[in-house]
């Protein structure tokens, strides 16, 4: 699947625009929070990206899930202090999407593909062309971990036992 040509400066994007599967609008959503931690500490939004990540994929998968994607956000943020998201809290924003985000969600799209040179023009693009090993590493971490053709368990499911 290829993903559609970025908005214009500074412009915001719909999330549904860009054609990223489940699993990557999960990222981002979880991302979102962590990038709102480093914002505003006191308000522990880490707390809310492992929840999110528990209830949308299972204890199994979110807290691994999770701990990839701060990683990755983390990394991220040590070389582009400037990466601008959109407020997790805010049901308005929710939708819409970031130049930078749309970045950092095309790079994890081609790297869970092993699209190779197109997730090597993202790096260059989120990174202003500095490359990041670390950046590269983290986004392969989640990429190999939670790859395209892996079956990411959506909701937690109810049984009843008897």
């Amino acid at each position: 699947m290829n993903l559609r040509a970025l908005p214009e400066e500074g412009s915001h994007g719909t999330l549904a625009t860009y054609g990223f599967d489940s699993f990557e609008c999960g990222v981002l959503s979880v991302a979102r929070y962590f990038l709102s931690s480093f914002d505003a500490p006191v308000q522990q939004g880490w707390q809310m990206a492992f929840g999110i990540a528990v209830e949308r994929w299972g204890q199994e998968i979110g807290l691994p899930a999770a701990f990839a994607i701060l990683k990755l956000v983390r990394s991220i943020c040590d070389v582009r202090a400037n990466f601008i998201y959109q407020d997790p809290s805010c049901p308005l924003a929710r939708a819409r999407v970031s130049q930078d985000e749309v970045l950092m969600m095309r790079m994890l799209h081609h790297m869970r593909r092993e699209e190779t040179s197109d997730a090597r023009n993202c790096v260059d693009a989120l990174t202003c062309g500095l490359m990041d090993p670390h950046v590269i590493r983290a986004g392969l971490t989640v990429a190999t971990r939670f790859g395209g053709g892996t079956h990411i368990r959506q909701k937690p499911t109810l049984t009843v036992v008897a």
